[in-house]
């Protein structure tokens, strides 16, 4: 007799579960909810409490949802995919998500590129760009601050005029522009009580 070591293809019941409540997740829960306590989800589901427990670790490895001590399983923001090309884009990406993102205009200055700034637009360091800086939100909830440079100084009056939305949507619209993205960097901190 031989028995393989390769794992099934087919999943498990608690990754059945962790698929579903992932379903639930997405449709009908919100930051700041809880999950149904842990004895109702096993009944609901018809397994034992340590078949919902793997279940539910699934979910904290995702980042969906936080086990709180005596208090029950709290629902955190639910991650969003961002695909990093360069047509990528923050608004309609969240859209397709079924997310509601919002965008304002924090910073709109002219100012000499930093190396690494002129580094990604093909200047030279010192040279003036436009640095516009956005609070996006989703949901209601601020997610990210995104600062934007331009080298093309012709835009200056035209985005000096931009104050909220998807800033390729207010740059098609205003100029004819498809803007494409040449280099991205992200670093990731909590935000500031005054960035919220």
């Amino acid at each position: 007799m031989h028995l393989s070591t390769h794992p099934t293809s087919y999943p498990t019941r608690y990754q059945e579960i962790a698929a579903k409540l992932e379903q639930e997740l997405r449709q009908h829960y919100r930051c700041g909810d809880y999950l149904p306590a842990e004895q109702q989800l096993a009944a609901r589901f018809e397994v034992n409490r340590h078949t919902l427990r793997r279940a539910i670790d699934q979910l904290v490895e995702k980042g969906w949802v936080q086990r709180r001590q005596g208090v029950g399983v709290l629902v955190l923001m639910r991650p969003f995919d961002y695909p990093l090309n360069a047509q990528a884009r923050f608004s309609q990406n969240l859209l397709d998500q079924g997310s509601h993102p919002t965008s304002e205009k924090l910073l709109s200055v002219l100012r000499p590129a930093s190396g690494h700034v002129a580094d990604a637009l093909g200047i030279t360091e010192g040279e003036n760009v436009i640095h516009l800086r956005t609070l996006r939100r989703v949901n209601g909830v601020a997610l990210c601050l995104i600062d934007h440079y331009f080298a093309d100084l012709t835009l200056w009056p035209t985005l000096q005029r931009f104050d909220s939305g998807s800033l390729h949507d207010f740059l098609r619209e205003q100029t004819g522009i498809a803007l494409r993205r040449s280099q991205t960097r992200i670093s990731a901190r909590r935000a500031q009580a005054k960035e919220c």
